[in-house]
C-alpha cells in the first residue's frame, strides 16, 4: 500500500500537549517499505525526517519544516521461551500501556511498572523509559532499527544501545536510526519490583502482601492517574525535567539547608535529587501563566490548559530553570524534545 501524503496538517492531535503547529508533510508507515518509501519522500523534497510514535516527548514551538513520520505499525509476537523466560517482539507503533497490559494479562512479568507511561514501544528505547525502580533496560532484549544512512537493517543488542538516564544511543543519534521494532525479555516467574515506598503502601492498604505482576500494574495505575493529569483532558509531556544529578558534596549542602530533601544515592558516588521537590520547594507548583502552568498536583509537569503555545510553555520552563539554579545552584535538563 502506498503512503497518503498530507500537507500542511495540524499536528495537534499528534502531540499530548495538544499544540497547533503544521508539518510540511505528514506521513504514517504501518510497515517497514512504508518506511523506506517516507524516506525516500523526505529526500526527493528535500526535506528533513522527522520520526514520531505517540508524540507525548514533543514541545512543538512552531510549524515542522520537514517530513514527520508517525510510526503505525502494529503487532506482537512470541519469539522463543526458555526457562521460564519469553523473549517477545512489538511492532513501533504498538501503544505502550496497551502493550504493558497484554503482556501481563498473558502472565508475563516485567514491565509491570512501566505500566501507564504515555507513547508507542519504538519510542520507549529512545529515552529509556523508567519509572518506580524499573527502567527498560532492565527488560531489554535487542531491537531492530533502519540505517538512514545506508538503507540497511540493524539488530541491537543491549550493550549496543548504551542505555542511561532517559537516554540512549537513539536519542543521541536520533538523525540516523528508525527503530522497527523492539524485543523484551519477560518471565512466567520473576519477582515483583517493589522498592518504591508508594507502590507498597498502596498494595498495603488494600492487603496485599504477595501482590501478582498485574496488582503492582494496577496499583501503578492508580498512583500515576492521582498524580498526573490524563493528557487527553490536559495538554502534557508528563515529567518535564528530569531528575538532575549531583555530587555527594552538593547534595550534602543542600540537605544541611534542606533536611527533607529527596534525594536518592546513586552507584556511582553521585546523588539523583528529585526535580519535583525542587520546584515546588520554589513555589512553581499550581503556577499559571496564561494557559501555561505548572500541574496543581505534581511540579514536575508543565501543562496547557487550553490555548498555551509552544514558545509559551518554553518560557516558562525556562523561568523554572533558571530560578532553580539561582535558589538551589542546581541546573534542570528538559526531557522532552524542544523543535
Amino acid at each position: 500500500m502506498s503512503l497518503v501524503v498530507r500537507e500542511g496538517l495540524s499536528l495537534k492531535p499528534f502531540n499530548s500537549f495538544a499544540l497547533d503547529a503544521r508539518a510540511s508533510l505528514f506521513v504514517e508507515a504501518g510497515n517497514d517499505q512504508q518506511v523506506r518509501e517516507a524516506l525516500a519522500l523526505a529526500t526527493s523534497r528535500g526535506l528533513p525526517l522527522l520520526v514520531i510514535g505517540g508524540g507525548s516527548n514533543l514541545l512543538l514551538t512552531q510549524d515542522v519544516q520537514a517530513l514527520v513520520l508517525r510510526m503505525a505499525s502494529r503487532g506482537v509476537r512470541v519469539l522463543s521461551e526458555a526457562d521460564g523466560v519469553l523473549v517477545v517482539e512489538a511492532e513501533a507503533g504498538e501503544p505502550w500501556h496497551a502493550f504493558v497490559v497484554r503482556t501481563l494479562e498473558q502472565g508475563l512479568a516485567g514491565l509491570e511498572n512501566l505500566s501507564l507511561i504515555p507513547g508507542t514501544v519504538g519510542a520507549a528505547p529512545m529515552q529509556n523509559i523508567g519509572a518506580y525502580g524499573v527502567e527498560l533496560k532492565d527488560v531489554f532484549a535487542g531491537l531492530t532499527a533502519l540505517d538512514r544512512h545506508t538503507g540497511e537493517l540493524r539488530e541491537f543488542s543491549l550493550a549496543e544501545c548504551t542505555f542511561a538516564y532517559r537516554d540512549s544511543r537513539f536519542k543521541r543519534e536520533s538523525e540516523r536510526w528508525v527503530i522497527l521494532r523492539v524485543r523484551f525479555a519477560l518471565s512466567r516467574t520473576a519477582a515483583v519490583h517493589l522498592d518504591y515506598g508508594p507502590v507498597r503502601q498502596r498494595l498495603a492498604v488494600l492487603g496485599i502482601e504477595q501482590p501478582t505482576p498485574l496488582q503492582v500494574s494496577q496499583a501503578i495505575c492508580a498512583i500515576r492517574q492521582e498524580k498526573l493529569p490524563d493528557p487527553a483532558q490536559l495538554g502534557n509531556a508528563g515529567s518535564f525535567f528530569k531528575n538532575p544529578l549531583v555530587s555527594a558534596e552538593r547534595a550534602a549542602a543542600l540537605r544541611a539547608e534542606h533536611a527533607d530533601l529527596v534525594a536518592y544515592p546513586q552507584a556511582d558516588g553521585q546523588v539523583k535529587l528529585a526535580a519535583g521537590w525542587l520546584i515546588e520547594r520554589a513555589g512553581w507548583k499550581g503556577y499559571r501563566d496564561g494557559d501555561a502552568g505548572v500541574h496543581h498536583l505534581q511540579a514536575l509537569v508543565l501543562v496547557n490548559h487550553g490555548g498555551a503555545s509552544g514558545p509559551q510553555l518554553l518560557a516558562l520552563a525556562r523561568r523554572i530553570q533558571a530560578d532553580i539554579l539561582q535558589r538551589f545552584a542546581v541546573d534542570l535538563e528538559i526531557e522532552p524534545r524542544v523543535l
